[in-house]
């Protein structure tokens, strides 16, 4: 639902001009779930947009401070939705830090090829939803045949579809299912195979490039203002990457040199590259999650946990871990008073920073062109309210 209102003014010449005060949302069906944006047109051209968030929030930050440990993971999960596993690990890996454990090989391997499979699912979702805001029904099917594949594999392993709960601090719930590793490799086969027929259809395609290049470009200024990360930031040529640069889980081998990471930017930063930049991490994700497979095959069995005590207490202190998540940093800063619950658990979540720069990115774009622009930020709406 939409509503306006008009502001009279008078402009050059003195001619009477009419500023309109557009609300898109907060129920509308292009914003990815319940955000408000409040624009103001001059004619077709954006004068100003203000986003508006806060419509889906549910206190995850202040209910983390009454649950225990083990609980905070339930919550902890689901602010993305799409990137349930990444956000696991990030509590667990920062609990594990200030408790001085040590998790075992076996289950770090395993957490790093559930992360990239959980990486290329959410990617996957924004590559069918974003051409479909564009206007084109067709290669949401396609993306959701993949998505399939992977999401059978992850739905094996942990009994979920969307909220994993396969992590736990220590480790993971439990081990492998036999033959699992197999059926992976198969599902990564099978995807890499096919995926150059969406591939195609995107980058492919000429309608598409025509409303995206050159479209919604966003400076490597704005984006060290804002606080902007993943795949939005590395669009516009910002070469950060956590996996590489403060890297936790696996990932300093799997990012090594001769190994299979690697970091995908654009320089453009339109949101054509930044479509270009999801596609393209996709391949490098199937890659990483082979090498993890491979590893795993080469480790053998062992144990996947670390024994708890009946109570889990965290030591006196504070300490911030970030991890990159599908859609950029995801951090925690935990503050222990030696409890069995944080006094303070503070979540750092990708999607408020890459929503908050819309502010500066509409501004003096076509109407037409808003929902390219904010289909191209690539969010999830509670992880932006918490």
């Amino acid at each position: 639902m939409s509503t306006r209102e008009l502001t009279v003014g008078v402009g050059a010449g003195g001619l009477a001009t009419a500023d309109m005060v557009l609300n898109i949302g907060p129920q509308h069906p292009a914003t990815h779930g319940v955000l408000r944006l409040r624009i103001t047109l001059d004619g077709e051209r954006i004068k100003a947009a203000e986003p508006i968030v806060g419509y889906m929030h549910r206190g995850a930050e202040k209910l983390f401070e009454v649950r225990d440990y083990r609980q905070i993971m339930v919550l902890a999960n689901r602010h993305d939705w799409l990137s349930a596993f990444s956000n696991e690990i990030g509590v667990a890996l920062v609990v594990e830090r200030m408790l001085g454990m040590d998790v075992p090989e076996r289950a770090t391997w395993t957490r790093t090829l559930l992360a990239e499979l959980n990486r290329i699912l959410n990617h996957l979702m924004f590559l069918g939803s974003y051409p479909l805001e564009l206007g084109a029904i067709t290669p949401i099917f396609y993306s959701f045949r993949e998505r399939e594949e992977l999401q059978a594999v992850m739905e094996e392993i942990s009994g979920g579809r969307m909220h994993y709960m396969f992590g736990r601090v220590g480790g993971l719930r439990e081990d492998l299912p036999t033959g699992w590793l197999g059926r992976v490799t198969a599902a990564i086969a099978a995807v890499r195979r096919r995926l150059p027929d969406l591939e195609g259809m995107l980058l492919g395609n000429e309608i598409l490039h025509a409303r995206t290049r050159g479209v919604g470009i966003l400076s490597p200024e704005i984006i060290a203002a804002y606080g902007v990360s993943g795949p939005i930031a590395r669009a516009s040529g910002v070469d950060v990457d956590l996996r590489r640069d403060q890297p936790y889980l696996s990932y300093a081998e799997l990012f090594a040199d001769g190994g299979p990471g690697r970091v995908v930017t654009r320089s453009a930063g339109d949101c054509l590259a930044r479509l270009e930049v999801l596609m393209e991490q996709v391949h490098v994700s199937l890659d990483i999650a082979q090498e993890c497979v491979d590893r795993l095959q080469t480790l053998g069995a062992g144990p996947v946990n670390v024994k708890l005590p009946k109570v889990l207490k965290v030591p006196e202190g504070t300490d911030y871990l970030a991890t990159e998540n599908p859609l950029g940093f995801n951090g925690y800063y935990l503050v222990s008073r030696g409890d069995k619950t944080p006094w303070r658990l503070k979540l750092r979540s990708a999607s408020f920073n890459n929503v908050a720069v819309l502010g500066e990115l509409l501004p003096g774009t076509l109407l037409a062109d808003m929902v390219a622009i904010l289909g191209s930020t690539f969010f999830v709406v509670g992880d932006i309210d918490k």
